[in-house]
């Protein structure tokens, strides 16, 4: 995660505002030498940057810049929807930590800035909306992003079998501000469970089981779009989550071999 350095580093040579900055702000503040190299101003457009005084070559680049903003905006959402009752509890908590270390197998720096995004803004006077709308600003343009962002909405929330109707309700927002319809939302969720499915290869492809072949096809070809790790990497997806999205692209390979070969194509 070659932006995290350039952060611990002090080394920037970008602005990154809104109700994310502050949470970016809050989380790695400290990390910052007492010389006053970081400067932040208070409001809603608090920006999060450090001129730099290290040369051009430290600083983040623009897709570097991008890969932060998900990372941020991720565990931000995420944060929120943990805490959508008004409390963190043990279980909610250990499934952000279990998705952390399994699914994105972060460690040392990583693994802690994580962490510390999710309790800062847990924490934080920032909205659930207000981090969706910025995410959405940010990515509105790459519509893989967002479908891997709330595919790990999905992910986390249902880690223990079950979802709450609040946590679904913040999900379903976070589709509504994404500007995705209902049967989109609806394929991305029987994924995890949500909608019955007489198989699971048909469910990772977001079908029934009584789907035809040409809508068989026609799935697998989308989703494939839509979580090509090469397509999403070059997007600024941070690698971490490049690693989530591989094992999905694998998960969708399999269950379409499955399919295929079940019903003879």
């Amino acid at each position: 995660m070659g932006w995290l350095g350039k952060v611990i580093g002090g080394t920037f040579g970008f602005m990154f505002g809104g109700p994310l900055g502050l949470v970016a702000g809050a989380t790695f503040g400290h990390m910052f030498d007492s010389s006053g190299s970081a400067s932040r101003s208070g409001g809603q457009q608090q920006a999060f940057w450090n001129t730099g005084a290290a040369g051009a070559q430290g600083r983040i680049n623009t897709q570097e810049q991008t890969q932060m903003v998900f990372f941020v905006g991720a565990f931000s959402m995420l944060a929120k929807i943990a805490s959508v009752d008004g409390t963190v509890s043990q279980a909610e908590r250990r499934k952000v930590e279990e998705f952390i270390v399994n699914d994105l197998r972060l460690q040392g720096q990583a693994k802690d800035a994580a962490v510390r995004i999710f309790d800062t803004a847990q924490r934080s006077e920032g909205t659930f909306d207000q981090f969706a709308h910025q995410f959405y600003d940010e990515f509105k343009m790459n519509r893989q992003m967002l479908t891997v962002m709330i595919d790990i909405m999905y992910r986390v929330s249902y880690a223990d079998g079950s979802m709450i109707e609040a946590e679904e309700a913040l999900i379903d927002r976070a589709g509504s501000i994404f500007h995705f319809q209902r049967s989109v939302m609806d394929s991305m969720r029987g994924r995890y469970g949500a909608k019955k499915s007489s198989s699971r290869s048909y469910s990772v492809l977001g079908l029934e089981s009584s789907a035809s072949d040409d809508e068989v096809k026609k799935a697998y070809r989308k989703m494939v779009n839509e979580y090509h790790p090469d397509k999403i990497a070059s997007k600024g997806l941070p690698e971490e989550f490049t690693k989530f999205a591989s094992e999905k692209f694998r998960e969708i390979q399999d269950a379409y071999d499955e399919i295929r070969k079940s019903r003879g194509l």
